[in-house]
């Protein structure tokens, strides 16, 4: 038995093919932030100036809907991990309480971040502007898409705590969710600095 819960722990909690997203997902992004990186030390003045134009607060507030609504996850996943047979139905219930906490606040990263492009787009700024405006509508809209993704995930493992699926020996879903979920958090709190306040 030892030997066994040792194998388990080598593994990464959830399931492992949402891992290999989640790897070539970091992987994506790197190269990304390597690219935007070499483009900056080439045109430093320029990156500098375009950056001044950038609504830092609304990043910020964006960056504490983000980790706040990585917490409410961490506090659903807890609560199904500490579940009992006989309590199934109350530690579902609590755990679809920290979920619908979890998507309130990566729509609300949604809204906001609406609102700042369209702010921009107002300005005039796009794609084309030039090479900073160029990755700084890539990331923030890639990475846009994998909130809105992941916000979807959250729904759907937020409708299974409604019915109480989740079990003792069945809560991988939760686990996988979070997990991809932790990532986009993650890149966030990279991308962040490294676009609105890096110069």
């Amino acid at each position: 038995m030892p030997d066994n819960a040792v194998k388990k722990e080598l593994y990464p909690p959830g399931d492992f093919g949402v891992w290999i997203i989640i790897y070539v997902e970091l992987i994506t992004f790197g190269l990304f932030f390597i690219g935007y990186a070499f483009s900056r030390r080439a045109n430093l003045e320029m990156f500098n100036h375009s950056q001044l134009m950038l609504e830092t607060t609304s990043g910020f507030i964006n960056t504490l809907f983000l980790v706040t609504s990585s917490y409410f996850v961490v506090k659903a996943v807890t609560s199904i991990q500490n579940l009992t047979h006989d309590r199934r139905e109350e530690f579902n219930k609590k755990a679809s309480k920290w979920l619908l906490l979890a998507m309130l606040f990566g729509a609300g990263f949604l809204v906001n971040k609406i609102f700042e492009f369209s702010h921009m787009f107002g300005e005039g700024l796009s794609l084309s502007t030039n090479k900073f405006f160029m990755f700084y509508f890539m990331l923030t809209g890639f990475h846009f898409m994998h909130v809105l993704l992941g916000t979807v995930i959250l729904f759907n493992i937020f409708q299974r705590t409604r019915i109480h699926s989740y079990t003792v020996e069945d809560h991988k879903g939760i686990i996988s969710g979070a997990a991809y979920w932790h990532m986009v958090d993650f890149l966030w709190i990279i991308l962040f600095p490294l676009v609105y306040i890096i110069r």
